[in-house]
């Protein structure tokens, strides 16, 4: 499953192989210092959201980690499908880059590893659309937040996880961002498997917006439509 490309060139979901040696994520640090502090403030403390049990097993989202997950999640990059929509592909220091851009700046988004059932299996970004440059082009709302996604391992494309762990993920964030009313997404207009799965999740598509990079499909999920039922996303799970 692919997602979309973010508008200030941080993209957005593809395809890999979780098998990088070397890559083998821990739990996350301890939180410290003025970074973790803003962490906290603008998305309430990621780090501790636990993890989930779905269909296919127990989900956690753990906030990555350069020195353990680095070579993993660069190979996942540069898997031609993942690199043409997120465009992170090359040598590793491209996705180290990447990620440090996020990790030392105002907390405002949080790159993640996801781990299904403690295997390394997909790369998130969790991040505040209304403090995002997106905001510029759709009405944005006080703690709109974005989610961006990359399922990396080949054997786990076409089970219909996208769907399922987005929804378990927007999930994830009003439950434990209480001040968020909306998650949002912005895949590429032609990446039809992402628009998909986020419809399969309870996404609406409410816009098509012209950003820097792309068109997008403007995806929204409402607080008030969360009780949704899921056997959509149960039915295309396969095993």
């Amino acid at each position: 499953m692919v997602s979309g490309a973010r508008s200030r060139a941080v993209p957005g979901a593809g395809i890999g192989d979780a098998s990088a040696p070397g890559a083998v994520p821990g739990t996350p640090p301890p939180r410290a210092g003025r970074h973790e502090n803003l962490l906290d403030d603008l998305l309430d403390r990621v780090a501790e959201w636990g993890p989930a049990h779905t269909p296919a097993g127990e989900f956690h989202l753990v906030p990555a980690r350069i020195d353990h997950d680095l070579p993993l999640i660069s190979r996942w990059m540069n898997d031609p499908i993942a690199a043409a929509f997120w465009g992170l592909s090359g040598p590793q220091d491209v996705v180290e880059h990447h990620l440090r851009t996020q990790l030392a700046g105002d907390g405002r988004s949080v790159p993640c590893v996801g781990l299904l059932d403690g295997t390394p299996m997909s790369y998130w970004e969790i991040y505040r659309a209304d403090l995002d440059p997106l905001a510029r082009h759709y009405p944005a709302r006080p703690h709109d937040t974005g989610i961006h996604l990359l399922i990396g391992a080949v054997a786990n494309r076409g089970r219909g996880l996208g769907g399922l762990l987005l929804r378990t993920v927007a999930d994830l964030v009003l439950a434990r961002r209480p001040s968020c009313a909306r998650v949002i997404a912005e895949p590429d207009i032609r990446n039809t498997p992402s628009i998909a799965a986020f419809l399969t999740a309870g996404f609406r598509l409410s816009a098509e917006v012209d950003l820097p990079a792309k068109r997008a499909a403007l995806m929204v999920r409402d607080r008030s439509l969360r009780l949704l039922p899921i056997a959509l996303c149960n039915r295309a799970i396969t095993h």
